[in-house]
Order: structure tokens, then C-alpha cells, then sequence
């Protein structure tokens, strides 16, 4: 196989990251194959910076060793987090009769859970707060940016006072950067980073509610024309929601895929201009957009198991990325660098103005 470049793009999507852990494990594999930048936001950020972190330190067949053993660290050390009987005793009941679907429901940990979080605030805890996150995070080797080895990492979070999108990049990529871009205001306190721009302290929120994940950072004309979209949130959901868990969880995933839609929509729009020869002497990026996903996989999932990340969970998620991404690199690896393997106006019909 030829030498190939990429880019990824990393969904969030809490648990359910552990799907893009597989697929990065499947993707480490090929040596012919480059990752040039990541763009990761939530889940995305903290695969992402442990990517990179084994592949900013060492070249070749150590790097990808590297990268394999932090992904491998952190999904194992998340995974210990939440390893209690409570959920190990849920998950042995699966799967669940249809009729006891909405017992489940109401009694499943992460309902509690998420009957807490309406009641308390994370800044109820007082002087006993703690991230969880942060400890797993500070004890990865964390990214060396001071060489140009391995990819370029974005990491995106959310502005609380503005709402809009913040890409830490570079040596702003930090710890603080990845928990910020990670953080559930329900769950987590929001991080306190200084920002250079305005000069104060700003707080963050996790990334995914202004984009998931960034995709703009990828179309500076130094990077590959690839846009490799590891997908978590499943974009097709045949069945109409009926209970408050089901049109919960759809709510969910159409809040967290929204804005990767209206990037993706922005790029159709692009790729139309280019057909109709319409953007000559233009700096105008014409991406290429590829996607690694299983929405038979999500589709069986829930929004709430996103916050549940059992050990069992995690390694069907790892497996299914891994198949996921083996099944794109047997069809599709030849496309790489030379067409899309999304057909984006497929993708669009039947949305819009009707009238």
C-alpha cells in the first residue's frame, strides 16, 4: 500500500469513546497510513491527546506502540472508575424482555444518576469535589510539543459566558484543555482556563455543545485533504421514540450531532461550487470526508450508558471499533487521498425547505 495521509476527527460521546479507542488500535496497525492532525472534543480530546502523546515521543513502529499502550492506560483506568457490583449486577441482566425495558429505566443506575444530577449540583460538593478525570489524565505521558513529531492535536471546548467554540492547539493543549473540553456541566465543575485573547479567566464546558468535533481546524490548506470522522452518536435512528428514556436519548443524540451536520452541510455546499467550477483562483479547501462507524451498535445503546463505563461496556465498545475499522480499511483504504467515501448528497436528501 502506498504511503497515505489523514486526518481525524474524534467524536464525544462519554463511554461510548471507547469505540474510537478501538479504532485507533485497528488504524496503528498500517504503517502506511499518516495521521497528520486530530481533532478531538469530550471522549475525542482524551483519545486524541493520548494518540498523541505516544506518537509525539517516539518514531515509527514505538510511536504506534506508545500511542496503543496510553489508549489501552486510559480506557482501563476509566473503566476502574466506575468498576462497582451495582453496574456489573445491571449489565448481567442484559439483555433486558422488552416488557421490563422501562423497570430498567426507572431503576438503572444511571437513571439514579441522573435523578441526582437534577437535584445537585456538582458545586454542592464543597471542599470534597474531585474531577475524576484529571488524576488519569496527569498520570499519561502527556504530548511533546516541542518537536514537530506526530500529529497536530485540536482540542475543542465550550465557552460557558459565550457559547462559543474555544480550539486549544499547540502547548494551550493542556491537562486543564482536555478536562475542559470533557466536562459535563451536570457532572463536572466547569475548568478555569486564562485565556490570552481576553486577557481573564474563562470557564468551559464540554466541547460537544458547539461542535462535534471541530472541523474547521482541519481544513488549513498545510493538512491532508482527508477527514477521517470517527462517529459515535449515531446518525440514523429508524424507530420513533416513545418513552421519556427513548426520547431522551434521541434528543441527545441530535443535540450532539447537530453542529458536525451543519459542517457537513457547509462542506456539500463547497463540494458543489468546485463541480460547477465556481471557486477558480479561490484558497478554498475541497476536503475529502470518510466516516468509521457502527449505528447497528449505537442504535442498540442509550444516551444514559455514556455515562456508565463498566468494564463489560468498554470492551464491547474497543471490539467493535476495532471490526469497524478494519471493515473501512478493507473497503475503502484505496479511496484514501483520492475521493470521498461519503456520499454527502445522499446524506442531505430529503432535508430542507419543503413547499
Amino acid at each position: 500500500m502506498d504511503k497515505k495521509h489523514i486526518n481525524l476527527a474524534l467524536q464525544g460521546g462519554g463511554a461510548h469513546g471507547a469505540f474510537a479507542w478501538g479504532v485507533l488500535d485497528r488504524l496503528l496497525d498500517e504503517d502506511w497510513l499518516t495521521i497528520s492532525a486530530i481533532s478531538g472534543t469530550s471522549a475525542g480530546a482524551l483519545n486524541g491527546a493520548a494518540l498523541k502523546a505516544g506518537l509525539s515521543r517516539h518514531e515509527g513502529l514505538a510511536g504506534r506502540r506508545a500511542a496503543r499502550e496510553n489508549l489501552d492506560y486510559l480506557w482501563a483506568r476509566i473503566g476502574q472508575i466506575s468498576d462497582n457490583r451495582i453496574v456489573r449486577w445491571m449489565h448481567s441482566l442484559m439483555p433486558v424482555p422488552h416488557g421490563m425495558g422501562r423497570l430498567v429505566e426507572l431503576f438503572s443506575p444511571a437513571a439514579w444518576l441522573d435523578n441526582l444530577t437534577r437535584l445537585f449540583s456538582p458545586y454542592d460538593y464543597g471542599p470534597f469535589y474531585v474531577n475524576p478525570l484529571g488524576p488519569v489524565l496527569r498520570e499519561l505521558p502527556w504530548p511533546d510539543f516541542s518537536n514537530r513529531r506526530g500529529p497536530q492535536l485540536f482540542v475543542a471546548a465550550t465557552n460557558v459566558r459565550t457559547g462559543r467554540i474555544r480550539v486549544f492547539t499547540n502547548a494551550a493543549a493542556t491537562v486543564d484543555a482536555v478536562m475542559a473540553s470533557a466536562c459535563l456541566p451536570n457532572l463536572f465543575r466547569a475548568v478555569e482556563i486564562p485565556d490570552p485573547e481576553t486577557g481573564r479567566l474563562e470557564a468551559f464546558w464540554d466541547g460537544g455543545f458547539a461542535s462535534n468535533p471541530a472541523l474547521f481546524p482541519l481544513y488549513d490548506p498545510r493538512l491532508p485533504r482527508d477527514i477521517v470522522i470517527v462517529n459515535i452518536n449515531p446518525l440514523l435512528r429508524e424507530g420513533l421514540p416513545r418513552t421519556p428514556a427513548q426520547i431522551a436519548d434521541r434528543v441527545n443524540e441530535v443535540s450532539f450531532n447537530a453542529s458536525l451536520m451543519a459542517d457537513l452541510r457547509a462542506i456539500n455546499f463547497v463540494k458543489k461550487l468546485f463541480a460547477e467550477d465556481r471557486l477558480q483562483n479561490r484558497a478554498m479547501k475541497n476536503p475529502l470526508v470518510h466516516m468509521i462507524l457502527d449505528d447497528v451498535l449505537m442504535n442498540d445503546l442509550t444516551a444514559r450508558s455514556k455515562l456508565m463505563p463498566a468494564p463489560g461496556l468498554l470492551a464491547r465498545m474497543k471490539l467493535a471499533g476495532q471490526t469497524a475499522a478494519d471493515t473501512f480499511l478493507r473497503d475503502q483504504a484505496d479511496a484514501l487521498n483520492k475521493r470521498d467515501t461519503v456520499d454527502l448528497p445522499a446524506l442531505f436528501a430529503g432535508s430542507g425547505i419543503i413547499g
